[in-house]
């Protein structure tokens, strides 16, 4: 019985390292297709690719100028109470245009000062009330300073006190 018992202690049982060879192999191959998928942006496309893709297809500014209105108070007068709007604007028009966009300033002053006295003070209190406002306005200045000058109306000061 001493043999049987000190045959098993001369061989232990070996674990096989083959598992570990391929996981290692496994890792190393994961870790180098993951780096390939992602720097060939195939996934997880960067922020950095998408600045540099859309780079090239960005065409440049159009030539504009920005000509400044007056700015207008204008007196608001409902049920007895008086409140005063103080409005200040620049207009983006084509550069090649600005000259005669401020050649017409005093008449595109004239437009708004009078739209803007037609304004009830309870469609100025709404929230969405400077989007229309605005829209009418530069539809209003578009129309005097002929079409294709002025590109946008832009408010620089809406306040009403």
């Amino acid at each position: 019985m001493t043999d049987a018992t000190a045959e098993d202690a001369e061989e232990p049982v070996k674990k096989s390292k083959l598992p570990l060879i391929l996981g290692v192999a496994l890792a190393i191959a994961g870790g180098g297709g993951g780096y390939f998928a992602v720097s060939s942006g195939l996934i997880l496309k960067g922020e950095s690719q998408k600045g540099t893709a859309n780079e090239a297809t960005v065409d440049p500014l159009p030539e504009i100028a920005y000509v400044p209105v007056d700015p207008l108070i204008i007196s608001l007068t409902e049920r007895g109470q008086m409140q005063h709007l103080r409005f200040r604007a620049q207009l983006e028009v084509v550069a090649k245009y600005a000259a005669d966009v401020e050649t017409v300033l005093p008449r595109v002053t004239d437009v708004l000062n009078s739209y803007l006295r037609a304004v009830r003070i309870e469609d100025l209190q709404d929230p969405l009330a400077l989007t229309r406002l605005r829209a009418q306005m530069l539809r209003r200045i578009q129309i005097v300073t002929g079409e294709g000058r002025v590109r946008d109306l832009l408010v620089m000061e809406f306040v009403l006190s």
